[in-house]
């Protein structure tokens, strides 16, 4: 056998694979038609307005407390009953709203609706989408087969699993615009924000809300602002209140690859139990990784077929040379 023509062939093969492999996938744009959801800290009061309709708009019972008090929902986070839920942080002795120390504030918890999803990603059966237009995440019950990826994939632990029954499914915010409702798709907004008693929670194109977002935070602290309510496009309404201290950060603009559903706040991210994320979204990372990894793998299959070739040549020439004689 002649060495050098194996390996040409097999070192050629390798490379040519190789050059694929090493491409990494960046994070996806926004969606061309993106809506979202605009949620201010400091407008929220705590009221849990925004819960109740939630949880008319998709039929779920209240949550009871766990003392057996008669409240109308007690749920303390997101669970396979619950798809939104308001969060309370507290520091010392909790005398001022929006204070980091000895302050309190209110936080939403729901499905952030990120620009490039990591349940979409690891969800083997297509049952969580992305819309290409609006960009809503949205989970398809009689696709899922129940696997829980989306759980693993999502940094927010957003995604909840029915484990109370007996044919449980995976449950999250769908911005109202899952089959069946599709409030967004007839012209309408997301019921936490038709709710909200203080625009806390604000709907519209992910465009506008970011704007929006980056116009309070360029505000004079003190001064008085008429924060719209509904949608930021055009809105039901204006509730008049003084600026705070905000901080300089919209949460979402580019965390994760971003989100179309945007936080501002006056107490910094990370107290108020947002994840550690990059710019880069997760899903990014990790097809770019699994994409090299399985082009590695078939790497000793183009090294055999190099060692094929080189067999078939290296025989076909030792065929010509008996001829020749």
């Amino acid at each position: 056998m002649k060495r050098r023509t194996f390996l040409k062939a097999a070192t050629g093969g390798a490379a040519a694979l190789c050059v694929p492999a090493a491409q990494a996938r960046g994070n996806l744009e926004p969606a061309p038609e993106a809506v979202g959801m605009l949620f201010d800290s400091t407008l929220c009061v705590g009221c849990k307005a925004c819960v109740a309709k939630c949880k008319e708009v998709n039929s779920m019972a209240p949550v009871p407390a766990a003392d057996g008090e008669d409240i109308w929902d007690a749920a303390l986070d997101l669970s396979g009953d619950t798809l939104n839920v308001i969060k309370v942080y507290r520091d010392g002795n909790a005398e001022t709203k929006d204070a980091v120390e000895n302050g309190f504030c209110f936080e939403k918890r729901s499905c952030m609706h990120c620009v490039d999803p990591g349940c979409v990603s690891v969800c083997p059966v297509t049952a969580m989408r992305r819309d290409p237009l609006t960009g809503i995440v949205t989970h398809d019950p009689d696709a899922c087969i129940g696997c829980r990826n989306c759980m693993v994939g999502c940094p927010y632990n957003v995604p909840q699993f029915e484990y109370d029954k007996a044919f449980g499914q995976i449950t999250k915010c769908q911005m109202c615009n899952q089959a069946g409702l599709e409030r967004i798709n007839k012209g309408g907004m997301t019921g936490c924000a038709e709710a909200c008693p203080t625009g806390a929670t604000l709907f519209g194109s992910r465009e506008a809300l970011l704007a929006e977002a980056k116009r309070r935070l360029s505000l004079k602290p003190g001064d008085t602002y008429s924060y719209p309510m509904g949608d930021v496009r055009n809105p039901d309404s204006f509730h008049e209140k003084a600026v705070p201290q905000y901080q300089q950060h919209v949460w979402g603009e580019k965390e994760g690859g971003g989100t179309n559903v945007l936080h501002i706040s006056a107490v910094p991210f990370d107290r108020l139990g947002m994840p550690p994320l990059g710019e880069r979204s997760a899903a990014s990372v990790v097809e770019t990784v699994q994409h090299t990894l399985y082009s590695y793998l078939a790497l000793p299959a183009v090294a055999l077929a190099g060692l094929t070739l080189a067999v078939r040549r290296n025989t076909r020439d030792d065929h010509n040379d008996e001829g020749g004689e």
